[in-house]
């Protein structure tokens, strides 16, 4: 759910320069009206592009289905790092710098709107430092890693900008927030046991609950539609040898994403299950809005790590069915409210550079 600048920027870095597909073509010397959709994506229809530059993720709905927040470090529009803003769906176009309601200091990630749509909830370091957080090496022995800075928060903002309450206050890693669609819980990832832990709490950060207690980092955490089960990503080192390597990066503020597979769970964390096997990295998983599938991102069929692609697969783990086909990045994936569109983070059709946009499609089951 979160670091889409690291991930994105090293794989584009190997593929950016790739071939334009066939459906591309046929779209820009035919003028088709789907010219954002490759011809197998039969699940998605009339696609818009949202934002045009930077790397833009992790957008998510407004409870009235008309509004976006989303993380970007667009230099274009000021910032020099992940800060959060805010995209009213049927207005955006090119050139268009949408309002940021985060403070513009320190890092931010992971925002979603609360009840009423006019506050919302994210992590930010800014307490820990006004200045950007320093990003690690990108790999350590070899390996691919993400930080987990200890000084990250959960706030709560106006949509002027304006920090109105402070949710965590405890020692080490708090982000990930995601809000239930009943509007009385947030759950969240937390280090505060010691291990990268799910936890849910009210939405004024009062009843705070442990929901898992496995080792490994669990996070990327979603509610299903009628919000008693959770849908997360994570990682599970089963060798001396892994689990040594996860403490030592851990006790560093790094972890390993490159091994995550989904699992869910009733918010009490009581029955979990495994519901993917597939290997390689899949994460940010969303309910369906029938509560009985999941849409996620997966690079389980890449020998080199990408391309990261849209999947969707049965709740009990069978029926595993491909979504997009892009050929560098596609994920964080959202249901609008009412489940008729898909708003999404992709690398496609981007002219061959670096760029990161978010992009809203027609769901067709």
């Amino acid at each position: 759910m979160k670091y889409i600048t690291g991930i994105v920027s090293v794989l584009i870095l190997f593929s950016c320069n790739g071939p334009k597909s066939t459906s591309q073509e046929a779209a820009e010397v035919e003028g088709l009206s789907d010219s954002l959709r490759y011809e197998q994506e039969s699940h998605l229809k009339n696609i818009r592009q949202l934002t045009w530059g930077g790397n833009n993720a992790e957008a998510y709905w407004s409870f009235g289905g008309d509004q976006l927040v989303f993380q970007s470090d667009f230099s274009e529009w000021g910032v020099s790092c992940d800060q959060i803003f805010t995209l009213d769906v049927n207005k955006a176009q090119p050139g268009q710098r949408p309002p940021m309601i985060s403070t513009s200091l320190g890092r931010t990630t992971c925002a979603y709107f609360l009840p009423g749509d006019s506050t919302i909830v994210y992590g930010s370091t800014h307490l820990g430092d006004s200045l950007c957080p320093a990003n690690p090496p990108r790999s350590v022995g070899g390996k691919y890693v993400w930080p987990i800075y200890d000084t990250y928060d959960i706030f709560v903002a106006d949509l002027e900008g304006n920090i109105i309450n402070q949710l965590t206050n405890t020692e080490g890693y708090d982000a990930e927030a995601t809000v239930s669609p009943t509007g009385d819980k947030i759950v969240f990832t937390s280090t505060r046991s010691g291990d990268l832990e799910l936890y849910t709490m009210n939405i004024d950060g009062s009843d705070v609950k442990q929901v898992t207690n496995e080792l490994g980092y669990d996070g990327g955490a979603f509610f299903s539609p009628d919000g008693t089960k959770l849908i997360f990503r994570a990682s599970r080192p089963q060798s001396e040898e892994e689990i040594k390597e996860y403490k030592d990066l851990l006790a560093q503020g790094l972890v390993q994403p490159t091994q995550m597979e989904l699992f869910i769970c009733n918010v009490d964390g009581s029955d979990l299950k495994q519901i993917t096997n597939l290997g390689n990295a899949n994460w940010a998983p969303y309910f369906h809005p029938s509560g009985e599938k999941v849409v996620f991102s997966s690079n389980h069929e890449s020998k080199r790590g990408f391309p990261f692609n849209l999947y969707m697969i049965n709740v009990d783990g069978t029926g595993l069915e491909r979504i997009t086909y892009d050929e560098v990045f596609d994920s964080f994936a959202m249901f609008s409210p009412d489940g008729k569109q898909l708003v999404w983070a992709s690398n496609r059709f981007n002219g061959g550079n670096r760029d990161t946009n978010l992009f809203v499609a027609e769901w067709e089951d």
